[in-house]
């Protein structure tokens, strides 16, 4: 029992993760066998499966699924790259706040699909159009957190650096850097989830391929199944990925309760 209890108390968080998709899944599975429920508004796990199993057989998932990662890796890592150089640089220099923080207040406060035709006249609606539906979605969140890292150093530090005489390179690249980090990993989570409701919302628009338009083409002709196969395959991938990026977010984490004061 001691070693079970261990055991728990290691793996606690997935255990009760396990435990929640569990009680979804079961009363789910037991409804639509029993027939309380109609199986062709919400299918069944089992039927999810079955859609699964059948388009690995036929093939076309895995370029569905490679066509939605190759926008969303590019959207992502733009925004990444963007947000990150925004926020550090809006975070250390007053001037460049003034001018950024008003825009990312617009974008945060505008929906991303009210740019939709603005993308459409500019860019058509190829893989460019998608690519800046995601890169929007994700920009906010990374360059956001990176700001809020930067202002959260404290200034203790700072002086003490400048009494040593260093300089504001050398201060931005040894203090403010380092301790921004945890808030950039932050940023970088909430904006991968961002980035995967934008380029599903690109597809449903504007896509032949992709997870996305599997999951349209299978609502309109009322194919429930493999609807939830394609939301389980997103849901999957963020999940994949928040956890890569908090375990990642854990190794820095110690600095946060210093940075934050």
């Amino acid at each position: 029992m001691i070693r079970l209890a261990v055991w728990y108390d290691d793996h606690r968080r997935l255990v009760l993760g396990v435990a929640g998709i569990l009680s979804v899944l079961v009363p789910w599975e037991l409804l639509a066998r029993t027939g309380a429920v109609k199986t062709i508004l919400i299918g069944s796990p089992t039927r999810v499966v079955d859609a699964f199993v059948t388009e690995l057989r036929v093939g076309e998932l895995s370029t569905d699924f490679i066509a939605t990662l190759q926008v969303w890796v590019a959207g992502y890592l733009l925004a990444a790259v963007v947000g990150v150089g925004i926020g550090l640089a809006a975070g250390w220099f007053r001037r460049v706040a003034f001018i950024a923080i008003p825009w990312l207040n617009v974008l945060y406060a505008t929906p991303n699909l009210a740019f939709i035709p603005i993308f459409v006249l500019w860019f058509g609606i190829g893989v460019v159009f998608k690519i800046w539906i995601v890169f929007l979605g994700a920009l906010f969140y990374v360059a956001i957190n990176t700001i809020q890292g930067v202002h959260a150093t404290e200034r203790k530090y700072i002086e003490v650096a400048h009494t040593f005489g260093a300089s504001r390179l050398k201060v931005f690249r040894t203090i403010i850097l380092p301790g921004s980090v945890p808030y950039i990993i932050t940023g970088l989570r909430l904006g991968a989830s961002r980035a995967l409701v934008g380029v599903v919302a690109a597809e449903f628009i504007s896509a032949n391929q992709g997870i996305g338009y599997l999951i349209g083409v299978a609502g309109q002709t009322l194919n429930t199944s493999r609807v939830m196969m394609g939301v389980v395959i997103i849901a999957s991938l963020g999940i994949v990925t928040g956890e890569l990026l908090r375990r990642v977010e854990r190794r820095f984490d110690v600095w946060r309760p210093e940075a934050s004061g």
